[in-house]
């Protein structure tokens, strides 16, 4: 996504070294993450909880059903995010309708009633998927030519994303396990408002960046979009609502249907994507890619679980008594972002020191296979926590390996998008990878389903082993996989530079 506008020259360093608009985008940033982060750490938690305890009475697995599918979706909807921003709202609008997006979700959510519940995750992937791709354009946009300081602002983005994660579920949580589930939901609600609140005061020192769409759809363009978006998207999803809300449509149907739809969406992204001409030259390593793509579908799986089954797990069998006061089991989710902001250091300089010596294909070996190493390691604590309550190292060391191998997917991943993507295609290749994960999250919530017939410690071994064996095929195919992804195209068919489409990742 790009922005025709001249950007401001950053002169006045006012917030963290950096100009005073970039605080403005800094602050509503971190209040979106802490908003989607306060909610994403209880969300599981409520959806089991009884009743009779202000919860949705939910079974352990359309718990973790939903709960992947909405993370899923919410990946997902960066693709028609950025493309709105682009072509019809600009990324300053994307950016406030985003906000109000969210906000009303999360206000939906605090409300005890089951359709609100619906209504609420489904505005907060839509809001989501405005706000990402817009906020991250808006600051790229701010620093056209200055690549270094772009990257210090992004830097500053990413370090504002863990902070948010850290602290949300500590607020968050108490308030939903100790006092009212629906008051965690309104203290994220109140985070998003504060951080719109910061947007709309802070948006005249934006200039013109962002103010007007890139590159804007032709009103016949725009027409036929809003009409399939209405009758292949909002109205089906309306009557899924009411569907599931009065019991004529079982939860499960509904998901099942969205699986498949998150599931065929990459395929045919991808097969549209290969019919292009420019892209001939480059198959053989975007083909290649296709391999890392899936790989990392699988660690994505693995990932999923964690704020779903492994929060309910903390819930039910990990003894959280400290002198007397029980910690909240959504306080288990603020693991993951700190040792995130410990170690990410450590990795970067690892990854400077390797150099060019180790490819990417050993690196996502060693990702795997500390995802399926981390699982086989939960699947000894569960059959612990079948005689009772397990020390919480056991969920904390399982945590700290997922982040290790988080901190080698993740980035290698997605520098390996830009680095195999034809002239023009690198968004394209990025959104590509988040399709991907998508899949992931969404089939990770699926196989929760296995829980009903087998132990937890059987189906953490499950997912251990699929996360070796994946280990196990990559690293059988390192050689081949590294040699193709560093291809070069043909020199007699030279590849055409397309207009760029903005697609932007999510954390």
């Amino acid at each position: 996504m790009s922005s025709t506008a001249t950007p401001i020259p950053p002169t006045e360093k006012t917030f963290l070294g950096q100009p005073r608009w970039f605080g403005t985008l800094f602050v509503v940033d971190m209040w979106e993450r802490f908003s989607f982060y306060g909610m994403l750490a209880i969300l599981a938690l409520f959806l089991v909880a009884s009743p009779a305890d202000g919860g949705m009475g939910m079974s352990e697995v359309d718990a973790a059903a939903l709960f992947g599918m909405h993370m899923s979706l919410v990946f997902m909807a960066a693709l028609p995010g950025g493309w709105l921003a682009d072509r019809v709202l600009g990324a300053r609008r994307a950016t406030l309708w985003g906000g109000i997006f969210i906000t009303a979700g999360h206000i939906f959510l605090s409300v005890p009633a089951e359709p609100t519940l619906y209504l609420g995750l489904g505005c907060i992937i839509v809001g989501t998927g405005l706000v990402k791709p817009s906020m991250a354009a808006m600051v790229g946009d701010m620093y056209q030519g200055q690549p270094e300081r772009r990257e210090a602002a992004f830097s500053l983005f990413y370090m504002s994303v863990q902070v948010s994660a850290l602290l949300a579920p500590l607020v968050t949580g108490f308030a939903a396990e100790k006092i009212n589930w629906h008051l965690g939901f309104g203290i994220a609600a109140f985070g998003m408002v504060v951080g719109l609140i910061q947007y709309v005061v802070g948006m005249r020192g934006l200039g013109d960046v962002g103010s007007r769409p890139s590159n804007p759809a032709p009103p016949e363009v725009r027409a036929r979009v809003w009409r399939r978006s209405a009758i292949f998207g909002g109205i089906p999803a309306l009557l899924a609502v009411v569907g599931v809300a009065s019991g004529v449509v079982a939860l499960q149907q509904v998901l099942m249907l969205l699986g498949l739809m998150v599931l065929g969406v990459p395929i045919v992204y991808w097969i549209r994507l290969n019919r292009r001409p420019e892209i001939a030259p480059y198959r053989v390593r975007l083909r290649a890619f296709l391999w890392m793509l899936i790989a990392s579908a699988f660690f994505w799986m693995l990932y999923a679980q964690g704020p779903a089954l492994m929060n309910i797990f903390a819930k039910d069998s990990v003894d959280r008594d400290v002198f007397g006061f029980e910690v909240p089991a959504s306080w288990f989710q603020s693991a993951q972002p700190l040792f995130l902001l410990m170690l990410a250091p450590a990795f970067a300089a690892l990854w400077v020191r390797l150099g060019s010596r180790v490819a990417v294909p050993p690196k996502f070996v060693a990702g795997m296979l500390l995802g399926g190493v981390s699982f086989v390691v939960m699947a000894v604590a569960a059959s612990l926590a079948e005689s009772g309550p397990v020390s919480p190292l056991w969920l904390l060391t399982v945590y700290l390996i997922v982040v290790c191998g988080e901190l080698v997917v993740a980035p290698v991943g997605l520098s390996l998008a830009a680095q195999v993507a034809p002239p023009g295609f690198s968004s394209q290749m990025i959104g590509l990878f988040w399709l991907f994960a998508a899949v992931g999250a969404a089939t990770g919530g699926q196989l929760a389903g296995i829980t009903a017939v087998v132990s937890d410690a059987t189906f953490y071994l499950v997912l251990g082993g699929v996360g070796l064996v994946v280990a196990a095929a990559l690293a059988f195919s390192v050689r081949s996989l590294t040699r193709r992804l560093a291809d070069e195209p043909v020199p007699d068919q030279p590849a055409t530079t397309p207009s760029p489409e903005g697609v932007t990742s999510l954390h």
